[in-house]
């Protein structure tokens, strides 16, 4: 009883003393990220059109933004802070954005040791230099040549289309095919 179980202990040490590290050397090998992956945040002021969709989406009002209006009577971006401390990085900020202004970075470094940095203010470091992340943005899609896409009209319009039985039709053709032939008559016992 008691050898059994040590045997199968000592398998299971022997297998891990024997199997591929998965250490990483941290600070001197910096880690290969997804892509998707959800970091810091990027914005780029120009594309804001200040609707505050994204503040609205935030479902732990990390996100504060003041919008005035300019000299031409355009929706400006004031105030733009997220405040790191409430944020879950759930990414509904950056999706519902319509512009796709906002967007994570593949930055993951972001720890912070005195709690008035908490509060990111992305009008005055909007973080443009960092590598962006492809989460929450649009796919785009190769798009067929016009010559291909006619070819395969034609092939669709050529086949001939049958007629679909739906599943009562298919009940009602079954239950003809059951039932007896002198269905009117009545059967006396």
């Amino acid at each position: 009883m008691y050898g059994k179980g040590l045997i199968k202990g000592l398998a299971v040490t022997g297998k891990a003393s024997v199997s591929k590290r998965l250490t990483e050397k941290y600070p001197e090998v910096k880690p290969v990220l997804p892509k998707c992956w959800r970091g810091d945040f990027q914005m780029d002021v120009d594309k804001c059109i200040a609707c505050g969709l994204c503040a609205r989406a935030c479902p732990n009002h990390a996100i504060t933004c003041e919008i005035g209006k300019t000299e031409e009577g355009k929706k400006k971006m004031m105030k733009y802070e997220i405040n790191r401390s409430y944020c879950l990085h759930c990414g509904l900020c950056v999706e519902t954005c319509p512009t796709h202004c906002l967007k994570f970075t593949l930055e993951f470094e972001t720890a912070i040791y005195h709690k008035e940095n908490v509060v990111h203010d992305l009008l005055k470091n909007p973080n443009m230099d960092a590598v962006a992340s492809t989460f929450g943005q649009p796919v785009k899609m190769p798009v067929a040549p016009a010559a291909e896409k006619k070819e395969e009209k034609e092939v669709v319009n050529a086949a001939p289309v049958e007629k679909q039985n739906l599943p009562e039709e298919k009940m009602a053709a079954e239950k003809q095919a059951t039932e007896p032939e002198n269905r009117g008559e009545e059967t006396k016992a």
